[in-house]
């Protein structure tokens, strides 16, 4: 244990220095962060129970609506949405600057964006095929593939609005706002059709977008900004829940008349707005949290697999609960449906072994999110001990 610590140490010093001075790590933290909410959340939220015969879905809030404040903890797709903004204008214009063609710079973001999804849906079309050939009901391969592909509309999203950010980057977020509550006052108001709601996918995660461009261009400097929009953001959510009718949970839930991610609605859009603005406030403790080799390795490690993660966190998920099958009982926490109270400690159990299924997706697919290269350019070897050498993709740290 005492050698796995001091290599860890030696690594974690080694991409410290490797990264640049001026490189604002509190960005890459806030993503970091923003992923693990993502996959957290939908290892906490989503149950796959044998009740009805086959796999299928449920939710925990669909048997108890007052854990919806755990939603509002584990819902950050809008911080998500702000540093791509951020990065996206700063990007931009920085290739603009170097000369680059917007083709080239377009290019290579959306390049690193969807090069691992081919992996995921080449292994889940052989898996999906193989269930269907050897017997599983339809129902039960339709709730699975679901499970893995619900995640790719939040890529799409990101991705057109990563290509349209030379159209966007200077939009004032108050525009896009305004679209979402047009819509939803056309909805729920007026009776309006249900298909409206649709435009509030692009309108919607453009609010925090258009922050994040306007944060590339110094709009936040000071805190006040960030105050307002945690202040009002946050009192906007709850005067929509409370008075509105919108529900209070931040994720949607099965059988729930009303979702506020599917399409967003005010609420949602709302609810991000504070999240922007705490995210914003949050950003010079954890720059001084980044000082710290240890923690910014971690940070900046797990940024290099983002896309990874994301992508197959709900395979392990679903590889964990499927071995699980082999138990001559169904598994609490993971088979069982979650109506009561003892079902959270005994999911909080399966986390890590959630994650362990996870590190090994990591390690089986992860060369795909780097374009199928062992060792890029710009790679720099940092020795960690006993003659043996972990790589360290300093260009990788310094242009994310």
């Amino acid at each position: 244990m005492r050698e796995l610590r001091a290599r860890w140490s030696l690594l974690a010093e080694g991409i410290d220095a490797a990264t640049p001075a001026g490189r604002d790590r509190a960005v890459d933290a806030l993503r970091a962060f923003a992923i693990l909410g993502v996959v957290l959340g939908h290892w906490l939220v989503t149950a796959l129970t044998t009740a009805n015969g086959g796999l299928s879905t449920t939710s925990p809030l669909a048997y108890t609506s007052w854990l919806a404040p755990v939603s509002w903890v584990f819902q950050t797709l809008a911080v998500f949405f702000l540093v791509g903004g951020h990065v996206a204008a700063r990007g931009y214009a920085s290739a603009r600057e170097r000369g680059d063609s917007y083709r080239t710079w377009v290019g290579g973001r959306l390049g690193r964006l969807f090069r691992p999804v081919a992996a995921v849906l080449v292994l889940w079309t052989v898996v999906a095929g193989g269930m269907l050939a050897g017997g599983v009901d339809i129902p039960t391969v339709q709730t699975l593939v679901k499970l893995v592909l619900s995640p790719l509309w939040f890529l799409l999203v990101f991705a057109v609005l990563t290509a349209a950010t030379p159209l966007v980057a200077r939009l004032h977020p108050l525009w896009p706002l305004a679209v979402v509550a047009g819509v939803d006052l056309w909805r729920f108001g007026l009776d309006g059709p249900e298909w409206a709601g649709w435009a509030n996918v692009a309108a919607g995660w453009l609010v925090p977008y258009t922050l994040g461009a306007a944060w590339s261009r110094g709009a936040f400097a000071r805190r006040g900004p960030a105050l307002l929009l945690l202040a009002a953001g946050a009192a906007a959510t709850a005067a929509l829940i409370l008075w509105g009718g919108y529900p209070a949970s931040m994720v949607g839930v099965p059988g729930a008349a009303v979702s506020n991610l599917n399409p967003p609605t005010l609420a949602a859009v709302a609810f991000g707005l504070a999240q922007c603005g705490l995210a914003l406030l949050l950003r010079e403790p954890l720059a001084r949290a980044m000082r710290r080799p240890g923690a910014w390795a971690q940070v900046a490690l797990l940024n290099l697999s983002a896309m990874t993660v994301f992508l197959w966190h709900q395979t392990a998920m679903m590889t964990v609960t499927a071995l699980g099958l082999l138990a001559p009982a169904d598994l609490p926490g993971l088979h069982t449906v979650p109506d009561s109270l003892l079902w959270i400690p005994a999911r909080l159990l399966w986390l890590p072994v959630f994650a362990a299924a996870l590190a090994l997706c990591w390690a089986a697919f992860r060369v795909y999110e780097r374009g199928g290269r062992p060792k890029p350019e710009g790679t720099t070897r940092l020795v960690v001990g006993s003659g043996r050498r972990a790589t360290a993709p300093v260009k990788e740290i310094t242009h994310a």
